[in-house]
């Protein structure tokens, strides 16, 4: 008899050593469809920011830049992200369709600011414009956010009202940027044309002037691009500066 139970209690030991509790069989159910979730959640996230990038592409190629002074698709993707930002934040009116942006990582001597009607998709203005005196020769290296360095500053602006200055007629710009630009209004940082922003200056001393911080443009055109930026527009001034570029609320995607 003792050999008997002998093998029925390891019969019984055998056949418990499989058994699964419940509540592991939920718990690894939870697990498993915590994962799924998690994964398919980043699917999402992946799915909107193709999304997002494949529409900030497709406007890029709808948009006909002259093939010599052609604006980086980086650097209008930036901006566009920008844009878009303000525009939630309400900084920027819903039917705001203008986009102004320097690319201040290009020499001096070229077309470096470009005009954009988003919804017409078309350049309006591919300009020269002038860096800051303290900002650099040819090439803007250094900038600043401090009253009378003369030093131009990177981020982005709203484009506010016109006055009659010393530099003529002139467009008042909101620095949005903490820390990089905020101080835009009061160090007088405004868009005006200057003789000096032209390619006969150029040719004469191998890059155009520069002014005090300001975006100049050339005289002859200033005043119908101040004209048609004016009023709660956006301008970009773009620089590859890394501090910059991970710091900026508006460019958070």
């Amino acid at each position: 008899m003792k050999g008997f139970y002998g093998v029925l209690s390891l019969v019984y030991m055998v056949s418990t050593s499989f058994y699964l509790s419940p509540r592991t069989v939920v718990k690894n159910e939870n697990l498993n469809t915590t994962k799924t979730e998690k994964v398919a959640e980043t699917k999402s996230e992946k799915n909107k920011a193709a999304v997002a990038v494949s529409s900030s592409e497709a406007l890029y190629q709808s948009i006909e830049f002259d093939p010599e002074h052609e604006l980086n698709y980086e650097v209008f993707s930036k901006a566009l992200t920008g844009f878009e930002n303000l525009k939630k934040a309400g900084l920027l009116t819903d039917e705001s369709h203008l986009l102004t942006i320097c690319d201040f990582s290009m020499s001096s001597n070229t077309k470096r600011l470009w005009v954009i009607d988003l919804n017409d998709k078309k350049v309006l203005f591919n300009s020269l414009v002038a860096h800051g005196k303290n900002t650099g020769e040819e090439f803007a290296t250094n900038f600043s956010n401090t009253e009378s360095s003369r030093q131009s500053s990177m981020g982005f602006y709203i484009t506010d009202a016109t006055y009659q200055g010393d530099n003529g007629y002139s467009l008042r710009l909101l620095g949005m940027d903490k820390g990089f630009n905020d101080a835009a209004y009061r160090r007088a940082i405004v868009m005006h044309g200057a003789d000096y922003v032209s390619d006969a200056f150029a040719a004469v001393h191998k890059r155009i002037g520069r002014s005090w911080g300001c975006p100049a443009v050339p005289r002859e055109l200033s005043q119908s691009m101040i004209n048609t930026i004016k009023g709660r527009n956006l301008l970009f001034i773009y620089y590859p500066d890394q501090n910059y570029l991970s710091s900026s609320e508006w460019l958070k995607a």
